[in-house]
């Protein structure tokens, strides 16, 4: 028992180290993407906190849905802030696997590029919109008589772009459209591309429809705030990744590493030279990540070269 023990733990260590090595290299070449998408979470930040000091407290608009669904009450509203964040932290989670797991399909580093370009075009969007015209807060701490309905005019820049833990949990004015519901959505069709699990994309599913009512019953956002980051966010999602590169597959163990820059351009040289020489370009000669012994996948499932030997040849 302890023999098997040690092996398996020997087989993930050499998995967890071809992993970093690989993920390593994907993040030397697409660093600049995640540090962009990165700070623009900053700047959608500043932006959220900017305009509560514009936020002016008033009667509630009428709202269908909150019509429907009964109010949970500020005791309560903490329910749709622990699905938000058992969403996330799920996400972030299965994001990791390549690193423990046999059987992968992605690349972390490449999946947080296509998802900060998601989320990055969605957040442009939010913040043209509820610039554009700004609502009273149905949330408790906004509405009339709360202290914190209003900040008092900034004393400097600092004031601005130095946030603080509460004025992101206490913001008013950010409504169209929930910033909660293009992480969940976002999170969610990223899943239904690339993860496995059927059981696990319906229950996904059906926690971004709760978390839509969660939100509501809460008073956190209006209706319209939830409704129009449904649509916004999957048409976003749809046309960011239709003109994005797509991620290379590793289900079958077949996949290949993207080439950095530098190959892609001695790549090229040397299929110009060949041309120039006459000489045909192989269009399949890319460069392969492991290579397969004795036609034996290795343990971090990505093996691409089959070395086959012919008998009597």
């Amino acid at each position: 028992m302890n023999l098997y023990i040690g092996r398996e733990a020997s087989k993930l260590w050499k998995r967890f180290c071809a992993e970093i090595s690989t993920e390593i290299s994907l993040l030397i070449e697409n660093w600049k993407y995640l540090l962009g998408g990165l700070v623009f979470q900053y700047i959608h930040g500043v932006a959220a906190h900017g305009v509560h000091y514009i936020h002016r407290p008033g009667p509630i608009l009428q709202d269908v849905g909150f019509f429907l669904l009964p109010e949970l009450g500020p005791d309560k509203a903490y329910l749709s802030e622990t699905l938000f964040t058992f969403i996330f932290l799920s996400f972030v989670a299965w994001s990791f696997h390549p690193f423990i797991l046999k059987s992968k399909r992605i690349y972390t580093v490449l999946l947080w590029c296509r998802v900060l370009a998601f989320l990055v075009g969605c957040q442009i969007l939010r913040i043209l919109t509820f610039y554009s015209t700004q609502l009273p807060g149905p949330n408790y701490h906004c509405r009339e008589g709360s202290r914190l309905a209003t900040l008092p005019p900034p004393d400097n820049a600092y004031e601005v772009l130095l946030m603080n833990f509460r004025g992101v949990l206490y913001g008013c004015g950010d409504l169209i459209f929930s910033s909660h519901m293009i992480f969940t959505l976002v999170f969610v069709r990223s899943y239904q591309k690339y993860g496995t699990q059927r059981f696990i994309k319906q229950l996904a599913w059906l926690l971004a429809v709760t978390q839509s009512l969660l939100i509501i019953a809460s008073r956190k956002h209006y209706t319209v705030d939830v409704v129009v980051a449904w649509y916004t966010v999957n048409l976003v999602v749809f046309f960011v990744d239709k003109n994005l590169p797509e991620l290379p597959d590793r289900t079958n163990g077949t996949a290949l590493l993207p080439l950095s820059s530098k190959e892609r351009d001695t790549k090229t040289r040397d299929e110009s030279h060949k041309l120039l020489n006459g000489n045909s370009v192989d269009p399949t000669d890319r460069r392969q990540r492991t290579h397969q012994v004795n036609g034996k996948i290795p343990e971090d499932g990505n093996a691409v070269h089959v070395n086959t030997t012919m008998n009597g040849a």
